[in-house]
């Protein structure tokens, strides 16, 4: 009896110890799995607010990127507008460029044109025959062309030069000088009478003109071709007395000795 106590009583303290080693690995399974559930969760919620997170970094990225985009159109438009801009500026230059070079053309044609005219009108500085005068333009070239006539022997239409001249320039300081060549071209054109004229205006118009020795000489000698002895030998008379030391004068002795 005492035995059959004893091992009951050992039997039941192998179960307590037995219920006792197996609740707390139930209690520690029962409670671990809470914390991997919370756990879980927890990582599931970090990897949406990651996964969130990422795709509003992703969205952000992407509206930057659309914005750094718009940016980079509307820049690459402006450069292009500024290229335009400076493209239309330089055919702007340019045009310019060429009105300012026409400009300056026409403004040298027009110096041209002016400085033209103002030699054809401005008075020119002339020494002719020991006599200073301003003579135009015109009056030289005329008085040039006569003389032109003359050298090459045109004694008529000289002449008419002269006579020309004489009209259209009275009081040109020339007129000696015309009035000389006048007689020499009319005396050339055996036109004596004329000669004789032409002469005696120049004698008495200025007697102090250096051609008027020798016009006196040719006109004694277009009296002789008249058969004026008389007046002819009148003429030189007064040549040699008014100009003794002229070479018009020593020839003019030489005539009235042969006169007589």
């Amino acid at each position: 009896m005492l035995t059959r106590f004893r091992f009951a009583s050992s039997l039941l303290g192998v179960g307590s110890m037995a219920v006792a080693a197996i609740w707390p690995l139930q209690a520690h399974a029962l409670f671990g799995d809470d914390e991997a559930r919370r756990a879980i969760i927890e990582l599931r919620q970090k990897v949406d607010a990651n996964q969130q997170a990422d795709a509003a970094a992703k969205a952000e990225a992407r509206e930057a990127d659309a914005a750094t985009r718009r940016s980079l159109l509307e820049l690459s438009n402006q450069i292009e507008q500024l290229r335009a801009e400076l493209a239309r500026m330089r055919g702007q230059n340019e045009q310019l460029a060429r009105e300012v070079s026409e400009l300056q053309r026409q403004q040298k044609d027009v110096q041209a044109g002016v400085e033209e005219r103002l030699r054809k009108v401005e008075p020119l500085r002339v020494d002719h025959d020991g006599q200073s005068f301003t003579a135009a333009p015109n009056e030289k070239r005329d008085f040039d062309a006569a003389m032109d006539l003359l050298r090459k022997s045109e004694f008529g239409p000289a002449a008419s030069a002269y006579n020309a001249f004489l009209v259209r320039y009275p009081a040109s300081g020339y007129r000696p000088s015309v009035l000389y060549w006048l007689g020499n071209a009319q005396y050339a054109s055996r036109a004596y009478k004329e000669a004789v004229e032409s002469h005696r205006r120049l004698v008495n118009e200025f007697p102090t003109h250096m051609r008027t020795p020798e016009a006196m000489l040719a006109m004694a000698n277009s009296q002789i071709e008249l058969k004026d002895t008389k007046g002819s030998r009148s003429t030189l008379e007064s040549l040699v007395k008014a100009h003794p030391n002229s070479e018009a004068a020593a020839a003019g002795r030489e005539r009235l000795a042969r006169l007589r």
